[in-house]
């Protein structure tokens, strides 16, 4: 059995990282809407936020990096679909 010490602290670590999660999964939906919204000006603001608010995520080990990398290559492949003329 754990500590009741190590109970709060792990308590207090998780909902720390809850929060930084949900900011993420946040700025990843803005984004994802921006795109599908049709204005390229708003879509880049957008996937440049979500992009920063990943990388954030992952240094401070939150997400894992490969997992930050991988929803940023998927949200800027949607954009530049977005901004290439249908062919």
């Amino acid at each position: 059995m754990p500590s009741e010490k190590s109970f709060r602290v792990s308590l207090k670590k998780s909902q720390h990282n809850r929060s930084i999660r949900t900011r993420a999964r946040s700025a990843v939906t803005t984004a994802r809407d921006a795109i599908s919204g049709g204005d390229t000006a708003q879509a880049e603001t957008a996937v440049v936020k979500a992009t920063a608010v990943l990388d954030s995520a992952a240094s401070q080990g939150v997400i894992h990096r490969n997992n930050a990398s991988r929803r940023k290559s998927r949200l800027a492949k949607q954009l530049h679909g977005m901004t290439q003329p249908s062919e």
